[in-house]
């Protein structure tokens, strides 16, 4: 049974990369890939936000002037059409993974809900 669902897992994987939404991401991000002031813009953003996050994760302080410094970046990027559009191709597809992810975990979701 094992093999069966990884062999489900990769199939979804294949949907996953025909799916419209995951060749609109690969469309915006080759855009802002070929495009080298929003590919600095996007990698500067990101490097932000991973650190933020990172600190997040351990815990540690988030002063006001790195808070500052991530709005400043996100209000560049903002600015940028071509990062935004990749941002909201990103947004998309991590809804449409968070939409899958809750139905792989109903089966647990309900399983455990008939404990309480």
């Amino acid at each position: 049974m094992m093999n069966n669902l990884y062999d489900f897992a990769y199939d979804l994987e294949k949907a996953m990369r025909n799916s419209d939404e995951f060749k609109h991401l690969k469309e915006m991000y080759g855009s802002v890939t070929n495009d080298s002031e929003a590919s600095r813009m996007f990698d500067e953003f990101r490097n932000v936000q991973m650190q933020l996050q990172q600190k997040q994760m351990e815990g540690q302080h988030i002063s006001e002037e790195e808070v500052m410094h991530a709005q400043e970046i996100a209000n560049r990027v903002q600015q940028n059409e071509k990062v935004t559009r990749l941002m909201e191709a990103e947004q998309r597809m991590s809804m449409t993974i968070a939409e899958l992810n809750k139905i792989i975990m109903k089966p647990l979701d309900e399983l455990y809900s008939s404990f309480s």
